[in-house]
Formats: structure tokens, sequence, C-alpha cells
């Protein structure tokens, strides 16, 4: 997933001092410790979290720690040869336990859409000096960094490692992954850092084993150093402050935290958290997908699963009294949000529409249910104070609603033009490369791409029902002539580099659209792999604004739609 903004000519020229942001774009540096980072299994939660800051239009540094017990055994190995403590050639080894930890998370981060990239420690060109397993940095040759975070939407670094001037590895002390996180951010000159823990912020006492334990909403540096020693390393914090970056403490998921800081308020008690009660409706590829992420977070309880045969076999573990065949029953279930992730386009709008009228929030990973009627269907939830998102349907993990919205809210938009299926784009690759159309065909059913029935992909009325949305996001109406060139096995081709592209354009006081296969393509649709989708939007003061990711498969659309509802969860907490 890439989101860009390109400037007008004119605004190229205004000379600016070096950027501490990449392509003038915000960067957030991220720390995860091995606290939330037990093992691999947590690398998607990861992943989602940074996956929301990234859709906001946000660089990525997500700084991780080994995995959890892994730099004690690492350590182990190196103790049972006998080796003295400070031992100058075990840090090597012990830090390929973070560096695993970030590949790890890359892969995770790549599974659902991002463009990322892992660095070594040798490869982040941090600089420390002191003890082999207690070193301070000192600086950092980040020209790789930068590059990095020009080239790639989300680095994942390891902590905890660094190289001392003469190239060897050293250690930064017991819980150094907060320290590399801290000093991150202050040469890149930001003002905060945000270490996700395994508690949504500071109190006065461990609020796992007292009762009536009061949190902070701002600490000051002394009384973080006080109170919160084994949860951020007493080095970050003295880092921290001399460098004024302030160190906000978080949980996974949740958009509270405390801010370490100059300033400091009363401690109070904490909100009781209230898991989130949630309906599904569907439970195919991303109904499936939603469901294998929502049954094992603790911040969410379902309470109902719409599916046409509550006895056919699923590929995921659910309890078989969540299933249902009748709206009504889902309805009935009391869920405070809906997911709609239905293959059928009208009994998704009439699902939608009585969900809403219900007061109920919904998110919908259903194109052909939201183009029906997208204003009626926003007026509609508005009337009731509901919230309805909608960003899964169009683009799968590519931000392009959002990319619009921003778009939008900079002024006029005067079109735009997009590849919007994954199904198509990933044919058409093969189809490139000299498979024929039914091979094609069957390789993306078999990435799980291509629905059994494929029509609505290779008719061009996905896309279509995908124009109709974009086109009312940026003009506030859906274009009512919308031409449709298929992909079919007799569909003239012609030379590699054929993409189907839709399009809306306002032009004469009218909306102009178009799906149609197309060769004399922008460097942005050229260069797609696979279920890639890209969208590129024309402003009339000539700015242009652009985005990428994966357009289908099961993981990259059901993190949109988690994404979605993370919103909406952050919303109804008042946050």
């Amino acid at each position: 997933m890439s989101v860009a903004v390109l400037l007008k000519p004119e605004d190229k020229l205004k000379p600016a001092p070096r950027p501490a942001l990449a392509g003038g774009r915000e960067v957030v540096v991220l720390k995860f410790g091995s606290s939330v980072l037990h093992g691999p299994q947590d690398t998607p939660a990861a992943a989602s979290e940074i996956y929301g800051h990234v859709r906001q239009g946000r660089r990525v540094v997500a700084v991780v720690s080994a995995f959890g017990g892994e730099t004690d055994r690492l350590l182990g190995h190196a103790r049972e040869l006998g080796l003295p403590h400070e031992n100058l050639l075990a840090p090597a080894y012990v830090v390929q336990g973070e560096e695993q930890a970030a590949a790890l998370t890359a892969l995770a981060c790549d599974r659902v859409g991002l463009d990322a990239v892992a660095l070594t420690v040798r490869e982040l060109g941090l600089v420390a000096e002191g003890e082999p397993e207690h070193a301070h940095p000192r600086s950092l040759d980040d020209a790789r960094l930068r590059q990095a975070l020009e080239d790639h939407e989300v680095v994942v670094v390891p902590g905890f490692g660094a190289v001392t001037g003469e190239g060897r590895v050293v250690l930064l002390g017991r819980g150094g992954t907060d320290l590399t996180a801290a000093f991150l951010a202050a040469e890149l000159g930001l003002k905060t850092v945000r270490l996700v823990k395994d508690v949504d912020g500071l109190y006065d006492r461990d609020p796992n084993n007292a009762d009536g334990a009061l949190r902070y909403d701002r600490a000051s540096w002394e009384t973080a150093r006080r109170l919160g020693g084994s949860l951020v390393q007493r080095d970050a914090i003295d880092l921290g402050q001399a460098r004024g970056v302030e160190i906000e403490v978080a949980a996974l998921g949740r958009a509270a935290a405390t801010v370490v800081g100059d300033a400091e308020d009363a401690p109070h008690p904490a909100k009781p958290y209230q898991p989130v009660r949630v309906a599904v409706a569907g439970a195919g590829v991303v109904g499936g997908g939603l469901l294998k992420r929502l049954l094992n977070d603790p911040r969410f309880e379902v309470v109902s699963v719409l599916v046409r045969d509550p006895a056919k076999p699923r590929d995921f573990a659910c309890p078989a009294e969540l299933f249902t065949a009748a709206q009504d029953d889902l309805l009935a279930s009391k869920p405070h949000v809906v997911l709609e992730a239905m293959s059928e386009g009208q009994a998704g709008h009439d699902l939608i529409r009585a969900a809403l009228d219900k007061g109920l929030d919904v998110v919908s990973a259903n194109k052909q249910a939201i183009s029906i009627d997208p204003a009626g269907l926003n007026d509609l939830a508005w009337g009731t104070g509901a919230r309805l998102a909608y960003s899964a349907a169009v683009g799968g993990g590519s931000p392009m609603i959002e990319t619009l919205r921003l778009a939008r809210a900079a002024g006029p938009v005067a079109g735009f033009e997009a590849v919007l299926n994954g199904t198509v784009n990933f044919m058409l690759e093969r189809l490139a490369e000299g498979d024929a159309f039914d091979d094609a065909l069957s390789a993306a059913r078999a990435a799980g791409f291509a629905e059994e029935d494929p029509s609505s992909d290779l008719e061009g009325l996905d896309s279509a029902a995908k124009v109709r949305l974009l086109a009312y996001e940026a003009f506030g109406e859906a274009p009512q002539d919308l031409p449709l060139e298929a992909l079919s096995p007799d569909a003239p081709l012609g030379r590699r580099g054929v993409r189907q592209i839709g399009a809306c354009h306002a032009r004469g006081g009218k909306l102009e659209a178009r799906v149609a296969l197309e060769s004399d393509l922008d460097p942005v649709f050229h260069d797609l792999k696979g279920e890639r989708n890209a969208l590129k939007v024309y402003g009339q003061d000539g700015r242009v604004w652009t985005c990428k990711g994966r357009g289908a498969g099961r993981w990259a659309t059901a993190e949109s739609v988690l994404a979605d509802l993370s919103d909406i969860v952050r919303i109804r907490q008042g946050l």
C-alpha cells in the first residue's frame, strides 16, 4: 500500500531544509516489545497497528524486540560456551533475535499490502559506545534509513543492537529497544515516539496486581523514572528528556496513551475497557479472514455470523451457535458494529440499511452493496447517528477512499484514474507471460483472488461499482453512463502492459467515466504486479495524489475492514 502527493511545479522550486519527513509526509516511530510480540503469531497484530498509521498518509519506522524469551535463549547459548559475561562477540549473535522479529514483522506487513522493508542492525547505522551489553547510542548514519523511508511505507528495524565506530555489534542494555526507538525519533527530528506495550499507559501501581490503580494521561519524566522502571527503560526516559522527545506509552490497538514529558496531570481511575460486540455478515474469503482475527482478539466479542449454510465446514474455528442464516437473528444479537462482507450486492445493501436504521455502526467491504446508493446510505447513517465506513469496498488494502478524501479536502478534484480490480490485473500479468486465458483464470482462483463466478470482475462490473463509489467521494455524485470493456479470451490485448483502467473526470459540468482495457499507461499503472491496484487523483490546482496496494486477497481486504472498525471503536470511546 502506498500513498503519495505530487506537488505543483512551482512548489518544487521552493527551497527547504533537509526534512525529517519522507517526501513531505509525516513519519512516526512505533516500538513493539516482546510483551506484545510473544512469537511470530503476534506479528499480524503489529501489522494492523502499522496499517492504521499508513492509511492516514504516514510513513512508519517500526522498532521491534526479539520475540518473548528469545534474547534469554540466545544469551544462554553464549553462556553455555563458558564465555565471559561481557564477551565482545556475543552481541552479534544475540541481535539475531531482533533481526528475525523485524523480518517477520515486515512479512506480516507485506501480507496486508503494505510496502515494507526490514533492515539489519548494521544496515540501520546506529552507532553506540560503551560496554558490549550496555552501550549508549551516540550517532546515526541516517542515509540508509532516510532512503528506505523515501522508497517504502514501512521500515522495520531491530531494536536493542547497535554498532561501534569500529563496526562491532553491541547491545543497548535490557529494554534497549525503547532506547533505539527514542533515539531514532530524536535523530529524525520527531517530537514523540510511541511505545506499544501490554498495558494502556503508566499507572501509580501495577494494574494487574493491585485494585484501584490510577492511570496517568500525562506523567513527568521523574514520575516515569519512579514508576515506570520496568515498563520503560530508564536510559530511554533520560534520552527523551535530554532530546525533547515525548514518550507515548500505549497498548496495542488502543488510541489512548500516557504521554511522558515535562507536564503532569493527576492520575485518575482508568475507564474499564468493554469489548466491542461485533456481528459479521458473510464468512467467505474476506469474512473468514475477519473472523480468524476477531475471534482471537480480546478487544472484540463476536456475537453472530450470518451465512447461507450454517452447517457448511469452514477453514477457521468458530462456535457453531454463532452461525445463523437469518438477518433478523444477526441484528437481534445486539451488536455494536455490523461487519458486512457478503457477496451479493442487493442483500448486502438491504442488511446495511436495516442495521443503520437501528442505529448500528456498519463497516462494509461490499462495493456492489454500497454503490447502489452511497448518498442514501450516508444520509441514513447521519439521520440515525450511526457510522458507516467502507474503505475496503474499493482497492482492498490500498487506501483509495482515504486518498480521495485527502485530495478533496485540499481542494476541488478534476478527475481520477485507477486500476481497481486485482483479479483482472493478476490475469493480465499471466496472459502477458503467455498463459492461456483459462489457465490465467485458474491461477487467479488458486491464489484466492477470483471467485468461482468471476463474471463481475471480467465484465468490468466490479470496477464500475468502484468507479461510482470513488466518483461519489470525489464529486458528491456517481456517473450514470459508464461504458464497460470486458476481459475475455477474444479481447484484443495487443502488446504487453495492458491494464483495466477505471476513470472519471469532470468536464463541461458533466462526469465522463469509463472502464476499459488500455495500453497507453501512466507509469503509476504500468509497473503494477499481480493483484496490486493503484489510484491517481488530479486536483484542479494541479496537484496529483496517488496510492498503491494489494487490491485483492483475504488479508489485505480484511485489514482494511479492521482499520475501519478500529476507527469506529476510537470514536465510540471518545478518543
